[in-house]
């Protein structure tokens, strides 16, 4: 099993769940994350004053999957996302020991 994260643009989020629905991948977790990377911040006006935000807003997206449709997931998600500027965001895959479902007490792979 592989968990996925993906860190995107919160305008893509419903084009991304969309996709992934589609390709017959229906759980996810969604959290709101700050952060930079090459975008290196923004720079802002508010109210005549110019100023530099350090932390980006991005959505921190989680799936968990079976090793077999992670590359799948990962196509889904990049083909969402990407707008081809900077600060599309990044995927990271982990390996995924165990998981449980908490109702039935099922773990491994059919817990997804």
């Amino acid at each position: 099993m592989k968990k996925i994260e993906a860190i995107v643009r919160h305008h893509k989020l419903d084009e991304i769940k969309a996709a992934l629905v589609e390709q017959g991948f229906h759980g996810m977790t969604v959290t709101e994350v700050r952060g930079f990377g090459r975008q290196k911040g923004q720079r802002e006006t508010y109210r005549g004053a110019e100023y530099t935000v350090d932390f980006i807003p991005k959505l921190k997206i989680e799936v968990a999957v079976s090793s077999e449709d992670a590359d799948k997931v990962i196509e889904t998600i990049v083909g969402a996302a990407k707008t081809g500027s900077i600060g599309d965001g990044k995927i990271f895959v982990y390996d995924l020991d165990n998981a449980v479902r908490i109702r039935t007490g099922e773990s491994g792979g059919s817990a997804l």
